[in-house]
């Protein structure tokens, strides 16, 4: 089940605003039952202001209506009603709130140790980052890398599960061609047969055998038996 971007300020807003119980609200917010009682009693959340469900998109009226008569009932969710022209993915690096801006340094460790196969360019645009503070990670040079705890960027609230799912997709498929062009290359190697017995070519002038080189030096040529015949004389 999902919850709300922002569970305790929505939490402050159904204590408020409505009469459902704080096992609903828990339910929904996704907090413990305790802990909703807490910021009831202004033990937790102090100060914090209520964010609406309804003017946020996660909840309707008639919703809220229903499980205040039913108490048994629990909340659901909202469907998005997100135009798809606002849906479409712009192109570069995403934006990031700056609230969550410090939460990216480990998302991306969790990703580079998690997923090593996706690349830095993808890693940027699916959580709003610079190359620069990748490597920086990889590395291990980052200024706060003792501090740097892998987390899953989609509890961070730095994507969609849709998105992730989207990236590792690509990244396996692109692994997967690279692999197959691999193998297709060795098979295309192993497939030239040798040629240990030196076949001859047809067309082309064959080297005398080496056997035949040794015994025309060990035999008296011509020449040599003319020279003979002239020094007798």
């Amino acid at each position: 089940m999902s919850h709300p971007l922002m569970p305790k300020a929505t939490a402050v807003w159904l204590i408020d605003n409505t009469t459902l119980t704080f096992k609903q609200i828990a339910n929904f917010c996704g907090l413990h039952e305790l802990e909703v009682q807490a910021i009831a009693d202004a033990e937790v959340a102090i100060g914090m202001q209520g964010l609406d469900p309804v003017a946020a998109g996660a909840l309707t009226t008639e919703e809220i209506k229903r499980c205040e008569e039913d108490h048994a009932s629990e909340l659901k969710m909202a469907e998005a009603r997100i135009p798809e022209a606002l849906q479409k993915k712009q192109k570069g690096a995403r934006y990031t709130p700056v609230a969550k801006r410090q939460d990216r340094p480990d998302a991306i460790a969790w990703l580079l140790k998690n997923y090593p196969e996706i690349t830095d360019a993808q890693i940027s645009r699916l959580i709003g980052t610079t190359k620069p503070t990748i490597n920086s990670i990889r590395n291990r040079s980052h200024w706060n890398t003792t501090n740097i705890t892998p987390q899953n960027p989609v509890s961070l609230g730095l994507c969609s599960a849709d998105e992730l799912e989207k990236i590792l997709l690509t990244a396996k498929r692109k692994m997967e061609k690279l692999s197959n062009s691999s193998g297709k290359n060795d098979n295309n190697q192993n497939s030239i047969p040798p040629n240990p017995d030196n076949t001859p070519i047809d067309g082309l002038p064959q080297a005398p055998a080496e056997d035949s080189l040794l015994t025309n030096l060990d035999s008296p040529s011509a020449s040599d038996n003319d020279l003979g015949k002239i020094e007798s004389d």
